[in-house]
């Protein structure tokens, strides 16, 4: 694969080029969380006793990686509670602690998604502008194929024409079929009706025997209620052609907006009944304790999260590696 980036004469290759080594997921994701994981790896291993400084210096860390207040309050209220019924004594015994603490917290959201209930599944794609949703489209396009299941998108984002293109190109990437109007330049950037197009694309999924309709839908802001009224209208139609669909609602968050991912997931589940959750960009500056405020505030299954661009970045939500690597712990 990718030979062309290969030397043809591999022989004559200098000695001191170290071929960079391929991480496994969990030590990607547990790079992506460093910013999280570096600063519970130094609380722990400084030594000494469990007292009030360290629960306090606690605090602050998890509340700076995004956890939020509540979350962060009854994480610290359970995780004293099994410190004193283990009668543990000192710091390096509390990050096995806030582990077991946090699994019960995120246990419950780790529930896979389940796409072979109905033929089609419809999945429609829902979140902000800039979070990620046709690039997750193509990820999540890739891994219901290797699930053995036959995929067609359909590109619902009228509003931007880069976005109907990048679909097209996901498309080609995964050799599965995009249903899109045609470009019509002359109306600007509203080029279709979001709605027609996905109703088009589940009657030809209907015809074609597919599997699943993955359904992308233009970028939306929470506070704009004519915007947050037309996506509305999109899952009405959907229902239209097909009375159980769509079959899951699938919100998209950017792991670096923080506590407003959790305003994100309130107001799309008001207006549309959000399913399930998928977390992208845990590959950089994110500090992923978001998942955990999700938990504690509004719990909603979280089907996939995402460290990068490649096409296999895309994993199931599974709460043991998510934990193991914010903690810097081994799975």
């Amino acid at each position: 694969m990718f030979s062309f980036l290969k030397k043809s004469t591999p022989d004559k290759i200098s000695a001191n080029v170290v071929e960079k080594p391929v991480l496994s997921w969990v030590e990607r994701l547990k790079s992506g969380l460093a910013r999280t994981g570096n600063q519970l790896t130094d609380l722990f291993s400084r030594g000494g006793k469990i007292d009030d400084d360290l629960y306090e210096e606690l605090e602050t860390i998890l509340i700076t990686s995004d956890v939020g207040m509540d979350a962060t309050h009854a994480l610290l209220a359970d995780l004293r509670r099994h410190v004193r019924e283990h009668k543990l004594s000192e710091a390096a015994e509390l990050k096995a602690g806030l582990a077991h603490c946090l699994l019960k917290l995120l246990k419950p959201l780790a529930i896979p998604l389940q796409a072979d209930t109905h033929q089609p599944f419809v999945i429609m794609m829902v979140g902000v502008n800039g979070a990620g949703k046709t690039t997750s489209i193509g990820k999540l396009a890739k891994y219901l194929q290797s699930q053995g299941l036959s995929v067609l998108l359909a590109a619902g984002d009228t509003f931007r024409a880069a976005a109907r293109e990048q679909l097209m190109a996901w498309g080609e990437r995964n050799n599965v079929t995009v249903i899109a109007q045609q470009a019509c330049p002359e109306q600007g950037r509203r080029g279709g009706d979001a709605a027609a197009v996905i109703y088009d694309a589940v009657q030809a999924a209907q015809a074609r025997k597919i599997d699943v309709v993955l359904a992308d839908t233009a970028g939306r802001l929470t506070t704009q209620a004519h915007l947050m009224e037309e996506i509305k209208k999109v899952k009405r139609v959907i229902t239209k052609v097909l009375p159980a669909a769509p079959h899951e609602v699938l919100l998209v968050l950017d792991a670096n907006t923080g506590q407003n991912a959790l305003s994100q997931v309130k107001a799309f589940d008001q207006a549309l009944g959000v399913t399930g959750l998928i977390l992208t960009k845990l590959d950089g500056t994110a500090k992923g304790g978001v998942i955990a405020a999700i938990a504690k505030a509004h719990p909603i299954p979280v089907r996939f999260i995402g460290v990068g661009e490649g096409l296999d970045d895309l994993r199931p939500f599974v709460a043991e590696e998510f934990i193991a690597a914010l903690l810097g712990m081994p799975t």
